[in-house]
């Protein structure tokens, strides 16, 4: 076994012997189905924590050639799939974690490439003896040339597995030239060579374009925006975390509100793995991703002067979600021209998720809505944020709002609207101040804030005849009413209580038994005071 080629189970057998694993085995059986086939080249984007490096370590152990590791997979899901003995160690497989090589070459790009031809070279000596292996030679050639001498004895080709395949673009940001010597190397390594069984990279970032082609466009890739058939592959599913929480007699609803969020077609629900596993291992939920330079990241990005940025982070943390074009994102960390390359980098890093099932309307198939997934991301925006020179005022609507359900459950209808003018005035130099969508965000920023730990959180919500603006229901072992709020613009806010009750919008209510407080708010674009109407019902 070597360090490169064919580098053995040992490491998959540690992740084996965790006292905590999740069988994601069977996405072996969606990569054989492309080896050797147009499709053999995979790249699989997802966010830091997310098990790629776990992932790589299984394919190695499964592809290896030499080896027979069959003791570790014939229990795991992949051993019931048609596919399992045909490709199990069949194959010379070349491990690269482009990071080691990276760091060993103190980030110099050129000495990093060199130092890969070198390494493997010298693998390939040991494994190959009978044929000459030059030094001048490039990998590639020397590849060709084994597989051209070895095809009619027992060599099925080679099998690529290359981790963090990113980190040039990640950590030479603006080393253009390096960024493209390193692509057009992988090129010459990986296509349209016949020696190439499956090449399967992954990282946080899409391939890297050039305007709009890619150097590596052989690829199908698979990202946080279009994760395709591997999309259960990227985290945890919501059975395999009901499954751990019975397991370890941890609440679910606590998991599913800090890490739960990524949602894609079809309903499915994924949770940050790795955030799951230290809750469970430190029976605590946390933000773990504070522990790593992913929080460094999302505070140089949200502070970038992009036009209309500030306001998109605004609408975010007040619990909105907001429109991206991911269509233009050059899938780097510097090449960014509008506020949607920013929010689509976001995107890929984790910070965001899409929201496949919203109701906010698209016009473009480039289109996508992004919200911020849990309590786990949104700690993240609240730590950075409240000390953010540009996001001025967000975190004094936090001291604002701190006593503003005490006064919604008071029925204090001047205090309330006093609070909400306080708190629109401190987003005049932000939004557009009579603009009836800023209203709404104002509004519900200054709720959220004050109630994340109390409530559920539903916009727009149907509701007997129409559609209630704003529901927040108590979470579980929450002893406070339930709140309905409609907001009017330049009408009153007894208009607003009408409505809820003749459009019937108690009946959202029909399944829970305790008290409902109506909050009719009006904002009057003229005087520029707000009104406010708080009325007690019995659900």
């Amino acid at each position: 076994m070597g360090s490169y080629l064919n580098t053995g189970f040992s490491k998959f057998q540690e992740i084996l012997n965790a006292k905590i694993y999740v069988d994601k085995s069977d996405l072996i059986g969606t990569l054989n189905c492309c080896v050797k086939t147009p499709q053999k080249y995979v790249c699989i984007s997802r966010p830091r924590r997310f098990g790629k490096s776990f992932t790589a370590c299984m394919l190695c152990a499964y592809y290896s050639k030499g080896i027979d590791s069959s003791f570790l997979f014939d229990n795991l899901k992949i051993s019931h799939d048609d596919s399992y003995k045909t490709h199990l160690n069949q194959y010379h497989t070349i491990f690269i974690n482009m990071q080691q090589f990276l760091s060993n070459a103190d980030l110099n790009v050129e000495r990093m490439l060199s130092d890969i031809e070198s390494e493997i070279k010298n693998e390939l000596r040991q494994a190959f003896p009978y044929i000459e292996i030059s030094d001048e030679r490039k990998l590639n050639l020397v590849l060709s040339d084994i597989y051209n001498k070895e095809s009619l004895v027992n060599m099925n080709g080679f099998v690529f597995i290359i981790d963090e395949w990113d980190c040039i673009m990640r950590e030479k940001q603006c080393d253009a030239e390096g960024i493209k010597l390193y692509l057009d190397y992988l090129r010459a390594l990986l296509k349209d060579q016949s020696y190439v069984a499956l090449a399967y990279m992954t990282g946080i970032l899409p391939i890297k374009k050039y305007g709009s082609h890619s150097a590596l466009n052989m690829f199908d890739e698979y990202s946080m925006t279009e994760p395709g058939e591997y999309a259960s592959y990227i985290g945890f599913t919501k059975d395999e975390v009901l499954a751990l929480c019975d397991e370890y007699g941890v609440d679910f609803n606590s998991m599913k509100k800090w890490y739960d969020g990524y949602t894609f077609e079809e309903s499915l629900h994924l949770f940050n793995p790795n955030s799951v596993v230290k809750a469970i291992q430190r029976k605590k939920f946390l933000s773990y991703w504070t522990q790593t330079e992913t929080f460094e990241s999302l505070r140089r990005y949200i502070d970038l002067n992009m036009a209309g940025l500030r306001d998109e982070i605004v609408k975010l943390i007040a619990g909105n979600e907001v429109i991206v074009n991911t269509a233009r994102f050059h899938n780097d960390m510097t090449t960014f021209e509008t506020k949607d390359d920013v929010l689509t980098l976001l995107i890929h890093l984790g910070y965001l998720a899409i929201n496949p099932g919203s109701k906010i309307r698209l016009t473009s198939s480039k289109q996508v809505v992004a919200r911020i997934p849990n309590e786990e991301i949104k700690d993240e925006f609240r730590n950075i944020t409240e000390e953010n020179k540009n996001y001025p005022g967000i975190y004094s609507l936090i001291s604002q709002s701190l006593d503003l359900l005490d006064k919604i459950y008071a029925l204090d209808n001047d205090a309330v609207a006093q609070a909400f003018d306080l708190a629109h005035q401190d987003y005049t130099s932000i939004l557009k101040y009579n603009d009836e969508n800023s209203l709404s965000c104002v509004i519900s920023l200054a709720l959220n804030l004050a109630s994340v730990d109390l409530y559920n959180v539903y916009r727009e919500l149907p509701a007997g005849k129409g559609f209630a603006d704003m529901v927040y229901l108590p979470k579980q072992g929450i002893d406070k009413p339930a709140l309905l709020v409609e907001l009017k613009y330049d009408q009153s806010a007894q208009t607003a209580i009408d409505q809820i009750k003749q459009k019937n919008y108690g009946r959202i209510f029909r399944d829970y038994n305790g008290e409902v407080l109506l909050v009719g708010i009006n904002y009057d674009k003229d005087s520029k005071e707000h009104h406010c109407m708080i009325e007690r019902i019995r659900a």
